[in-house]
């Protein structure tokens, strides 16, 4: 399943997770990731792109897990 996804420009990267723009790279850390990513096939891409963005799902988890609806 495809969630991440990126965009490239003259000089940034915007990252996308379900087509909802979460990260933006610029300078260098666009160019390194575009050299990493082009080698890549799409399962190892989405883990890049995963490890990129850090800790990005884990708030939303949290606050889920607090509602009333999982208690």
């Amino acid at each position: 399943m495809k969630s991440f996804s990126y965009q490239s420009t003259k000089d940034k990267v915007r990252i996308f997770w379900d087509n909802r723009p979460i990260m933006t790279l610029s300078g260098q850390k666009a160019a390194d990731f575009l050299a990493k990513a082009e080698d890549l096939d799409e399962a190892e891409l989405q883990l890049l792109l995963a490890k990129l963005t850090g800790q990005f799902k884990h708030g939303n988890e949290r606050m889920a897990k607090n509602h009333r609806r999982n208690r």
